[in-house]
């Protein structure tokens, strides 16, 4: 499900299940997070870039975990997936996505616990939760509005239509569009530039850029929760 490759104190993470638009499972999940707990601990890795294999950086949750009857399924990727938002709001280094493709339902929320995001000319975001029956995940109804206006947020949240980069940059999700055959080279030179500095400051800084959002970004999740159990009438699980 995972790669993992360092280049010059960057960690690139790529999401390696094209064959299923790399979309998470409850291993997947795990998979990440244990990723990134390790490269929060080494000392050679000063940044970390998400990235997805094929044509997909992720289509999000695994559609079997939406089947009837997987409650036992959807129970483990959920206990996989709080724990994986924990270690993504805990993370002190700086954290780049680089979208290639797809980017749909977690695909996309994953974004909005990053640092910077570059994404490819071609790449298509989409947050399907209605359409789904579902509420949105992962703290995005108060992260997303914290970067993109509230109409602009309300009605990608709402609508579940598909949006583009361009539309993804002037959201506030997309930091920069590069060509497609220019994304690996853009976000490492991202990636390297900031690599390159004093690593304490930059852990420094980041920790001053984000005070308090981690404690929105629970506080949302908690809410989305609630909001979920109340909508379908069982224990609040995440997907």
């Amino acid at each position: 499900m995972l790669r993992n490759e360092t280049v010059e104190g960057v960690s690139w993470l790529t999401f390696d299940r094209p064959e299923r638009l790399n979309a998470f499972d409850a291993d997947g999940y795990r998979a990440l997070a244990r990723a990134l707990a390790d490269a929060g601990e080494d000392d050679a890795t000063r940044v970390v870039v998400l990235t997805g294999a094929g044509r997909a950086f992720s289509a999000g949750a695994d559609r079997s975990l939406l089947d009837p009857g997987a409650d036992a399924v959807r129970a483990d990727a959920g206990e996989a997936f709080a724990q994986l938002l924990m270690v993504l709001r805990d993370f002190e280094k700086p954290l780049i996505g680089a979208v290639n493709g797809l980017a749909v339902g977690f695909g996309c929320t994953v974004l909005l616990y990053c640092d910077l995001v570059v994404a490819a000319a071609s790449a298509r975001f989409r947050l399907p939760f209605t359409e789904l029956g579902i509420v949105p995940e992962a703290g995005s109804s108060a992260l997303l509005p914290r970067r993109a206006r509230w109409d602009e947020a309300a009605w990608v949240m709402l609508s579940g239509e598909w949006f583009d980069a361009t539309e993804a940059q002037r959201l506030g999700v997309v930091f920069d569009v590069v060509p497609d055959g220019a994304l690996v080279a853009g976000a490492q030179e991202r990636a390297a530039t900031i690599a390159a500095r004093d690593p304490d400051a930059v852990r420094a800084t980041k920790r001053l850029l984000g005070a308090g959002w981690a404690e929105v970004a629970e506080r949302a999740t908690a809410r989305e929760l609630e909001a979920m159990a109340r909508l379908h009438g069982r224990p609040p699980r995440l997907i």
